[in-house]
């Protein structure tokens, strides 16, 4: 059985303080797009972990599809051992939620082949054990984030008459270094208001915290930002913690641009 876990991109992120808990109250909203891992498992009588694309480093155990398979079996004993193929396309440490979409989908590729008979509010409460952005991808579409990303409403935003142009430099930012560098974001317009006016009022209101600080300890992103609005985007913005950057062009306007060595760039028409 095989899927495909698609990305995501943060329109606007505001950090609004530190939780007793450690984690950080957000305010985001997250738009699926279709940049894809695949994603497939077959039956075995062994877990095995087979990754192409990307390499992935670390174990095989810290993959959130070996921890999904790990969390469904503590309920369902039964559950039988899978080969996992995972090729993965989607930048890791680029603010696109890969890690969080292949563990989602993994645990619906579980819940499907084996017929385990999962609710979505189950699947929810599973994924939000793997991580903060994995419930998002049960639900996968466009959706107002709130708590530490797990709160999701979903918000009728349809972009489907613009084109997207997505940059990944290479870098990886970690994200918890990411969330060390800043501090709670002050009084701004809500997001659930200013993600309804249109594109092109969004520059100077639709703001991703992060910005600033990763930018400021990689010089080299800020000329990615500047690129993409010489070039005619409508709204630039980093994605999450970065790196990867996007542009919102209008329908089937998306530029040439010559990036330097290394980077990966996405078109979405």
């Amino acid at each position: 059985m095989i899927s495909f876990p698609n990305c995501k991109i943060n329109l606007g992120l505001r950090i609004l303080g530190k939780r007793p808990d450690g984690y950080h109250n957000l305010e985001t909203v997250f738009y699926p797009l279709p940049v894809r891992d695949v994603l497939e498992i077959v039956k075995n009588s062994t877990n095995e972990l087979s990754v192409t694309g990307i390499p992935v480093a670390g174990p095989p155990e810290k993959n959130l599809c070996i921890k999904a398979w790990d969390l469904l079996s503590q309920d369902f004993p039964d559950l039988s051992p899978v080969t996992t193929c995972l090729h993965k396309n989607i930048p890791m440490g680029a603010g696109l939620g890969g890690g969080s979409a292949d563990g989602a989908f993994m645990l619906q590729l579980l819940n499907d082949k084996f017929h385990l008979q999962l609710s979505k509010e189950q699947l929810l409460a599973y994924a939000l054990q793997l991580g903060s952005d994995c419930p998002f991808f049960i639900c996968n579409k466009p959706s107002l984030a709130t708590g530490r990303g797990e709160k999701l409403q979903p918000i009728e935003l349809d972009l489907s008459n613009y084109s997207f142009l997505l940059v990944h430099p290479g870098i990886h930012v970690n994200t918890a270094w990411a969330f060390s560098q800043i501090s709670p974001s002050g009084d701004t317009d809500s997001l659930s208001s200013v993600i309804q006016l249109p594109v092109e009022q969004w520059k100077d209101k639709l703001i991703n915290d992060f910005e600033a600080p990763v930018i400021s300890h990689h010089p080299a992103l800020q000329e990615i930002k500047d690129q993409l609005y010489t070039y005619g985007a409508i709204y630039a913005s980093m994605s999450g913690s970065g790196s990867c950057f996007y542009g919102i062009f209008a329908n089937n306007q998306l530029p040439l641009i010559n990036w330097p060595a290394g980077y990966r760039e996405f078109k979405l028409p």
